[in-house]
């Protein structure tokens, strides 16, 4: 078994980069990891089924390495060093690198959703509408200045700006048509710098989508507030609609930006499909979000 150790220096505020976490995996007992990156793949062709890719970044540089994994049947191992971290958060992951690369060298491993489509793949959240905003319109700056909070600052900017665009959701336990500010489809229960999903687990082979109608400013945040402080899934409210399921399309009227796990990922129609247990991760425990109920 190789460790391989691949790390974005760009990532979050950069103070986690390849130095920092070699010096943690080695007081761990990981020491002289083989050390490469995303800009040349020569050395992907040398993993082998059962090797520990560990990436040190963000969520797109997880992303990345999902995908070298999936195909490699190899274990990623998230050295949480972006903005907002929430696929390190849904795994549950400890929060001191010490005892996080502990972890990675004890080797526990456990098997965790990922969301399928057009080709490509995402850990977390694919965005429409409201939600892509923080990554086609948040400068680096501003994500270094305030860190993971920067994705509600862009938002609340903007939330008065937006009408909403007519969209159907088809899901196979579902389907709504309407006018909506937002749609989020998430793999798992923490997404945004972690925002939560209610009785969501990235390991429960389900597609949870989030749809947002406009409504006053006033309402938005007094809906967002109680579903954070009641912790309970709403199905459908006036507000918000919940629908679940394994696979799951969105057709809108014109082509929509579609944003997933950070990056921008195309247009819409969206399909999604949830590959239930595909991927070897480094964790002890998925963390769901809980419900009050």
């Amino acid at each position: 078994m190789t460790y391989w150790l691949v790390a974005n220096s760009s990532a979050g505020n950069g103070q986690r980069g390849r130095d920092f976490w070699l010096a943690q995996l080695a007081n761990a007992g990981i020491r002289e990891p083989t050390c490469c990156d995303f800009e040349r793949d020569d050395w992907t062709r040398q993993l082998r089924p059962g090797d520990v890719v560990m990436v040190a970044g963000g969520d797109g540089s997880v992303n990345v390495g999902a995908r070298l994994c999936l195909r490699y049947d190899a274990t990623l191992a998230v050295l949480p060093s972006g903005t907002a971290n929430d696929f390190a958060r849904n795994l549950g992951l400890p929060e001191a690198p010490g005892d996080l690369c502990a972890l990675i060298r004890k080797g526990a491993s456990q098997r965790v959703d990922v969301a399928e489509f057009n080709d490509q793949l995402f850990l977390n959240v694919a965005h429409i509408g409201l939600g892509t905003i923080p990554v086609c319109q948040t400068d680096d700056s501003r994500k270094k200045l305030l860190g993971r909070f920067s994705y509600g600052v862009e938002l609340l900017r903007k939330l008065g700006e937006k009408r909403g665009f007519h969209a159907e959701i088809r899901c196979d336990q579902g389907f709504v048509r309407g006018r909506w500010l937002s749609i989020a489809i998430a793999n798992g229960a923490f997404f945004g710098g972690g925002n939560e999903i209610p009785e969501a687990a990235v390991n429960s082979g389900r597609l949870d989508v989030i749809a947002v109608k406009p409504r006053p400013l006033l309402q938005l945040l007094l809906t967002f507030f109680m579903l954070r402080l009641n912790r309970h899934s709403p199905q459908r409210t006036s507000t918000v609609v919940h629908l679940k399921g394994q696979d799951c399309r969105v057709d809108t009227r014109r082509p929509k930006t579609v944003t997933a796990d950070g990056d921008v990922a195309g247009k819409t129609p969206l399909n999604v499909v949830c590959r239930a247990h595909s991927l070897s991760v480094i964790g002890a425990s998925v963390l769901a979000a809980e419900s009050s109920s």
